[in-house]
């Protein structure tokens, strides 16, 4: 059974990023955003206060953030890992492709939404790539249209989250 950070699943490390996030917002808006607020006001005239009109902007940033990321972690709480395929491309799903034009292999793991790392080989469902990959099975070929124009990828490998945390066997 394949784990990520120790013991962590996939979806425990992105509860854990989106809890850190949320924990760093928080404290901005609760306690270093009222701070610059209030140094601005000190300073009088505010219709030319520019470090006033930036903490404004910068508290409706972090709340629709807050809002943002909250949305996420209750879409994360109700994906239920046995209703997915243990044979098909689906979130937490790491795929190796490879790029029937350029003979290039990839490997990437679908994550949800805004949450991707290229670095860590991590895309998003949301993405090209992650919308062309969906649904696929190893061996299958797959058509996506990228901003360059369209590829062609195969899927080599394809390790399910259901496969990872040991619910489903391995062939299937």
């Amino acid at each position: 059974m394949e784990r990520l950070k120790g013991d962590m699943t996939l979806l425990d490390e992105i509860r854990c990023r989106i809890d850190e996030e949320l924990g760093r917002l928080d404290h901005e808006l609760r306690r270093e955003l009222p701070e610059r607020i209030g140094k601005a006001l000190e300073m009088g005239d505010l219709r030319e206060n520019a470090e006033h009109k930036s903490a404004i902007e910068r508290q409706q940033f972090v709340q629709a953030r807050i809002s943002h990321l909250s949305q996420r972690l209750s879409e994360l709480s109700r994906i239920d890992v046995k209703n997915l395929p243990p044979d098909r491309v689906g979130f937490g799903s790491k795929v190796t492709v490879k790029d029937l034009e350029s003979s290039e292999t990839f490997v990437f793991t679908i994550v949800a939404g805004d949450f991707l790392d290229l670095d860590a080989g991590q895309i998003s469902l949301a993405s090209p790539i992650g919308r062309g990959l969906l649904g696929a099975s190893k061996e299958q070929e797959v058509a996506v249209e990228l901003p360059k124009g369209r590829r062609r990828y195969r899927v080599l490998e394809l390790l399910t989250l259901p496969k990872q945390l040991g619910m489903a066997e391995e062939g299937s």
